[in-house]
């Protein structure tokens, strides 16, 4: 074995050109797998060398400055992210094709120049990388301390877009989901490169070599045995005397906004939420009971944007839905909250908290709206071109002030309102103030249709919610509605493109986590460890070659 990729190290460090590009898009490309719904996280150990090997034959020219000798590495790795990113975005281009006719401009930017965009964290990771870089064991710390820190950038900056990390691809199942309660995404994003890039040590009988593998056997143990331990300290049971209910109506995108529609999709919902109690559910496991074992309140949990008016302006509504609910019933719903009036209306992307006479309690605004989906960036001047954001709400919505814990009626469980992609954004939740018993996430994924946009999505929000230690209660318009424990493992759902109800009983909290309590501090000391002894390698490898 170590012949062979002796001989597929030395073809790809010496390749060349198309064929050197190639390499580096179909590597990127293959990671892919190993993200929802696929869930091949062994792929890594494939694509990360063959990276490894590119950037080891990008070595610039000799003498010349910064930018042209950093130049070579800086086109592999935007290579290699372009074709993780156009195999693992190109779904977005669902939600240009829904309004076909007006957007249709859009689907190249969609599938490509936004892949092309993100890519360039991967090319400037792998470009700080290649000045770091020695010939042995260290530089593989160097690729994953780089690119950690541009995959952390990549969620901040513009806006943020943390999706498909690498980290994802290291915890596709709850077993492997734990060590995002102490390190965070970032942290197993560092350690998961570091780990995934080892099969190109075999190739080279490098000093230091045996030591490094032995590292990534220890941490590749230790991210399962603490996954298992970490499976195993799960509170059993659920909050005594209360009950869920998902509505997942499955309607399609086309339909939701269409007037000639409202009246049917809001009945639609008000028939679910009043349909008897659903079946055991189609995914169940044994730490939390079932919806039968909790009588007393109830919530009921819309999707976002469940109502295709303004609630506020339908008295006739606001009595349709005192009528469904029972006694004890608090319904969460997505809604479009409205202030002000006429030319001078601001729009919000909502939760509302609704009592059972129909009575709006509390409410909560999005905070992190999706750029040209739920606003416009330079509005007037784009839309002087004729560009509109997807949603096509005059002025789009407007940003919420602050995220706080809501609660779900008088005395009921408190819950974190996270609204669509929210739900990826980790690092944007406090870690002071008072705790939630629950993340509560409401979107509507009918946009991308029966793609993998869905899956990732729910799998990302699964991550968020195991890092801080909560249940995951997540209803979705078409799909995927889920209500899952405090260590990610599902209680009840219902698949995607399925319409009808999910009963389930609320599982319990787990104490703080360490990520709960520090944040990114952990990531952070890993990140500077890694730097240090990336350091030290390349100045090694300096005075060895001088």
């Amino acid at each position: 074995m170590q012949t062979g990729l002796q001989r597929l190290s030395g073809r790809v460090i010496l390749s060349e050109g198309w064929t050197r590009a190639a390499i580096a898009v179909l590597a990127g490309a293959l990671l892919v797998l190993g993200l929802a719904p696929f869930n091949v996280p062994a792929v890594g150990f494939l694509s990360f060398p063959l990276l490894v090997w590119l950037v080891d034959g990008a070595s610039g020219t000799p003498g010349a400055g910064l930018l042209r000798r950093s130049w070579p590495a800086f086109c592999v790795g935007w290579l290699f992210g372009f074709g993780y990113f156009v195999a693992g975005l190109w779904w977005l281009g669902s939600a240009i094709l829904v309004d076909a006719g007006e957007f249709w401009w859009a689907l190249p930017l969609a599938i490509l120049a936004l892949p092309a965009a993100l890519a360039v964290y991967w090319g400037l990771a792998a470009a700080l990388a290649r000045l770091f870089w020695s010939d042995g064991p260290l530089r593989l710390v160097a690729l994953a301390a780089s690119l950690s820190l541009f995959e952390l950038l990549r969620g901040v900056l513009l806006t943020g877009f943390t999706w498909n990390t690498v980290g994802d691809i290291a915890a596709p199942v709850p077993l492997l989901m734990g060590s995002v309660s102490v390190i965070g995404l970032n942290g197993l994003t560092l350690l998961s490169v570091f780990v995934f890039s080892l099969p190109a040590l075999v190739a080279t009988p490098l000093r230091g070599r045996g030591a490094a593998l032995g590292i990534g056997l220890v941490l590749l143990a230790a991210h399962v045995g603490y996954g298992a331990w970490h499976l195993s300290q799960a509170p059993s049971g659920h909050v005594p005397g209360v009950s869920l209910r998902l509505v997942q109506p499955n309607i399609l995108q086309g339909q939701k906004w269409d007037p000639a529609e409202a009246e049917r999709i809001f009945a639609r919902q008000l028939e679910l939420t009043e349909a008897p109690k659903s079946p055991e559910p189609i995914l169940q496991s044994e730490p939390a009971g079932t919806a039968s074992d909790a009588p007393g309140r109830r919530l009921v949990i819309w999707p976002e944007s469940s109502f295709p008016f303004i609630l506020t302006q339908r008295p006739d509504a606001v009595a349709s839905l005192a009528d469904a609910l029972a006694p004890g019933d608090t319904l969460i719903a997505g809604a479009t909250r409205m202030e002000g009036e006429g030319a001078a209306a601001r729009f919000f992307n909502s939760i509302y908290v609704i009592g059972e006479d129909g009575t709006i309690l509390d409410a909560q605004d999005k905070l992190h709206l999706v750029p040209f989906g739920e606003y416009l960036p330079f509005q007037t001047l784009l839309e002087s071109w004729g560009v509109n954001q997807l949603t096509n709400l005059p002025g789009g919505f407007s940003a919420g002030a602050s995220r706080r814990v809501l609660p779900a009626g008088e005395g009921g469980p408190r819950f974190l309102p996270l609204i669509c992609y929210e739900a990826i954004f980790p690092g944007e939740i406090g870690r002071g103030g008072e705790r939630p018993d629950f993340i509560l996430n409401v979107t509507n994924d009918a946009w991308y249709g029966r793609t993998p946009g869905p899956y990732q999505h729910l799998r990302q929000a699964q991550l968020t919610a195991v890092a801080f230690g909560l249940p995951l209660v997540r209803a979705a318009n078409t799909g995927i509605s889920i209500v899952t424990d405090s260590v990610g493992r599902p209680v009840a759902g219902l698949a995607l493109g399925e319409g009808g109800t999910v009963d389930a009983a609320l599982p319990l909290a787990s104490a703080p986590t360490i990520y709960a309590r520090w944040g990114e501090r952990p990531f952070y000391a890993l990140w500077a460890i890694s730097a240090l002894l990336a350091l030290v390698g390349a100045v090694r490898f300096r005075r060895t070659v001088d």
